[in-house]
Parts: C-alpha cells; sequence; structure tokens
C-alpha cells in the first residue's frame, strides 16, 4: 500500500514539475519568453482592443524606428485581447496566456508597454504611449548594451 501511495506522489509531483498539470490551467512551460532568453529584448504591448489609439501610435512607430529595434536586438510581442502574436506570428492560447501570467499582466487593461532584458527579467513596465527613445535610452545604458556597443565601435568598419 505504501508503494502505491509513494507512486501515485511521484507520478503527481512529476506532472506538476513538468506543467502538465498546473492551477488554473495555465502552463508556465509554454510561456515564449523563456525561449528569448539570452538572445533577444521582448517588447510586449498588451491592449484590450487593437483600435486603441495609444496602441496604433505605438505600432506605427515601431514601423518607423524598425532598425534601431533590431539593433537593440528587440522582438516585438503584441496581446490583442487575448489573441497574441510574436513578431508577426500568432501564438497559440497557452502560450500567449502564460506569457500574461508570467509577467502579471492583464489584457483587459489599459494599453501596457512591457520591455524584458536579455535576462529574462522585466526591465521597464508603462501603461499607455510610450516613446520609443525612452525605452532605447533604458537599454542603452544596460550592462550589455553598453559592451555590445563598445565592442562595434572598436571594431574596424
Amino acid at each position: 500500500m505504501w508503494l502505491r501511495l509513494w507512486s501515485i506522489l511521484l507520478l503527481t509531483g512529476g506532472l506538476m514539475g513538468t506543467g502538465i498539470a498546473q492551477e488554473g490551467g495555465v502552463n508556465p512551460a509554454a510561456n515564449p519568453l523563456i525561449t528569448d532568453q539570452g538572445k533577444f529584448r521582448p517588447l510586449i504591448l498588451v491592449t484590450p482592443s487593437a483600435e486603441n489609439a495609444d496602441y496604433q501610435r505605438m505600432l506605427a512607430d515601431i514601423q518607423r524606428q524598425r532598425a534601431s529595434l533590431e539593433e537593440r536586438r528587440m522582438l516585438l510581442y503584441r496581446i490583442e485581447d487575448d489573441e497574441g502574436w510574436r513578431e508577426d506570428k500568432p501564438m497559440t492560447v497557452p502560450e500567449t496566456r502564460a506569457l500574461l501570467e508570467a509577467l502579471e499582466l492583464d489584457a483587459q487593461d489599459p494599453l501596457q508597454v512591457v520591455l524584458v532584458g536579455l535576462d529574462g527579467g522585466k526591465k521597464m513596465q508603462l501603461e499607455g504611449h510610450v516613446e520609443l527613445q525612452e525605452i532605447f535610452r533604458t537599454i542603452d545604458n544596460m550592462p550589455m548594451r553598453r559592451a555590445q556597443m563598445k565592442h562595434q565601435n572598436e571594431s574596424p568598419q
């Protein structure tokens, strides 16, 4: 009997550890930010409506400044209501929910702009339209970005 109980506990604990059985139905392992860590600086826009004027201004600014985002190894995530995109590729519902939960965001709140660093930590979270120059200054003051810029300046052209 003890062996059977022990096996059940191990199996249940193992499932919970892999994210298969999670409270609330959200699987943290589905969070796409996990794969970006160390590679990209995700910029996440979360809005309850694609028609939000601040959101539309942010998207237009991002389109105009695309090269500056790429130079800083930024990756755009958009969440409109409960639908998400990583760059322009749709995310699954579990991915979208896991990302929102990991960043403690609600898609029904006013526009949220979140910057995540290469280390996977939240570096900035603001509400409403945010000037990209403010985000770029934040990134350019990060130690890893300063080292990258120094290396670029020292490399022969």
